[in-house]
Formats: structure tokens, C-alpha cells, sequence
């Protein structure tokens, strides 16, 4: 289970991309897919035609990291659609890195705070 502090938010770029892209092009996307500033401390998450290699921008308070996977053998479950950008939790990022199918994954009910109204 991967565990990030509750600030950090986690977008999937729904459309295919490109793995010989490196920091400069994968941070295009997330600000022109995704619509969210990349330099937010968001990680963000893109994946290979084939569904067998995936990468996770992120800023680190003082340059780019980027995280990167081949797996040797069978698919991501990714959820490809058009291209943009869809945010998904840290537990739903770590089911897809594990091979769960996000689709067929069934989230129980939980308590939501109420949001605060202000006077």
C-alpha cells in the first residue's frame, strides 16, 4: 500500500504516451492534459500503449523526479479514454501498480466529513 500525505493528489493522463518522453515533455502534459500546476507536489502517472511500462511525475521541492516501471511480463489495468486527466487515490494508484483493475475494484462506503460553510 502506498501511503502519501493527504495534500498530495494523484492524476492519471488517460491518454497513451510516449516512454521516450523524459521530464520537460511529461510536465507539458500534466499542465496541458491534466489542467493542474505540476509544481503542486502532485504526482502524476502516464502509461505505455502496450499497458507495460508506466512513469510518475512529480516535483521535489527543488527539481523533477520521475519514477519508472517495465514489467517483465503482462499489463497494467490502466484506464485509457481521451486525453486529459483523471484523479484516482493513493490506495487506487497502488491497486494499479499491484495489477488490480481499477473497473472492477468495488470501494465500500466511508465517512465523509461535511464540508465547513462559511459565515
Amino acid at each position: 500500500m502506498i501511503s502519501l500525505p493527504p495534500v498530495v493528489r494523484v492524476y492519471l493522463y488517460t491518454a497513451p504516451c510516449d516512454m521516450r518522453q523524459g521530464f520537460d515533455r511529461l510536465k507539458a502534459l500534466a499542465e496541458a492534459g491534466v489542467g493542474v500546476d505540476p509544481r503542486g507536489g502532485h504526482l502524476f502517472v502516464y502509461c505505455s500503449r502496450r499497458r507495460d511500462r508506466m512513469k510518475i511525475l512529480y516535483w521535489d521541492r527543488d527539481g523533477w523526479a520521475l519514477w519508472s516501471k517495465r514489467l517483465e511480463a503482462g499489463t497494467y489495468a490502466f484506464p485509457f479514454g481521451a486525453a486529459g486527466g483523471r484523479e484516482i487515490t493513493s490506495g487506487e494508484l497502488g491497486a494499479l501498480l499491484s495489477g488490480l483493475d481499477l473497473a472492477s475494484v468495488k470501494q465500500r462506503k466511508r465517512y465523509v466529513e461535511p464540508l465547513q460553510r462559511s459565515a
